[in-house]
């Protein structure tokens, strides 16, 4: 059956207004009466008294066509063709651009939303990553007893919900009386494990030492969560970041790793 509507074309292929050689050798190019800007001296095919010109010999500038040297009125242009130009190429067909049609290089980040590209999207690529680290030093004294004491706070949002976050704590601690001390990690206000780390000395007072803590939590979210260490002493009494001197010269830390799932 006959096509219904406009016959689309492939390209655009089209003869310019007649030229009138003069003594120069810049040429406005027009279709129609209006001045028309080809996409490059590429895409022209330009006959002056019966030769082709090479697009090496001509230059262009919008609509205006520099030939190859300067003319007179008894040289004729023979026509100007236009092949091709560019603005015309039709939208292609969902489905219809394979990877052979994308240039090497051509996707780059940018092009790519955030949380677009996830491990089931990806083959040939090395998962459990570190995407991200927070981490805080804390060198505050804080005073303790048999209460658990909040000390140092992190937040980091994950990004994808199947990451996993590694919690590593150092709580420097001095002790004023023998016991242990114990340090706990909470998690958005809820403890994770009841004092996951604990530090115990057998003398008196004056002693100082680190509570370390190491833990992997599955937030499974991507809204920010809050971690925090709190410590207490299970008798007598304590403080944070103090030498053995009993000195603010010590130094706790907080880190914590997202790592891809």
């Amino acid at each position: 059956m006959p096509f219904i509507g406009n016959q689309p074309t492939q390209g655009r292929f089209i003869e310019l207004d007649s030229l009138t050689a003069s003594a120069t050798d810049d040429y406005t190019l027009q279709l129609n009466g209006a001045n028309f800007a080809p996409e490059s001296v590429n895409n022209l095919l330009v006959s002056i008294n019966g030769v082709i010109q090479g697009s090496s010999t001509m230059s262009l500038n919008g609509a205006v066509l520099t030939v190859g040297a300067t003319l007179s009125s008894s040289d004729t242009i023979d026509f100007v063709r236009v092949f091709g130009n560019v603005g015309t190429v039709s939208t292609p067909t969902d489905g219809s651009v394979t990877a052979n049609k994308i240039g090497t290089g051509a996707v780059t980040t940018d092009k790519l939303a955030d949380n677009s590209v996830t491990s089931a999207k990806i083959t040939g690529v090395s998962f459990g990553k570190i995407l991200q680290v927070q981490h805080v030093n804390y060198t505050t004294t804080d005073n303790y007893s048999t209460t658990y004491v909040d000390i140092m706070t992190k937040n980091i949002t994950p990004s994808a919900t199947n990451s996993v976050i590694l919690i590593q704590a150092t709580v420097a601690t001095h002790h004023t009386a023998v016991g242990q001390h114990a340090a706990k990690l909470v998690k958005d206000g809820s403890a994770l494990n009841y004092e996951v780390g604990d530090f115990y000395h057998p003398s008196g007072s004056g002693v100082a030492g680190n509570i370390k803590i190491q833990y992997v939590d599955s937030p499974n979210t991507t809204n920010a969560v809050t971690y925090k260490i709190q410590v207490k002493a299970e008798a007598g009494s304590g403080s944070t970041n103090k030498d053995y001197n009993g000195t603010n010269n010590g130094v706790s830390s907080l880190v914590l790793m997202e790592i891809g799932a």
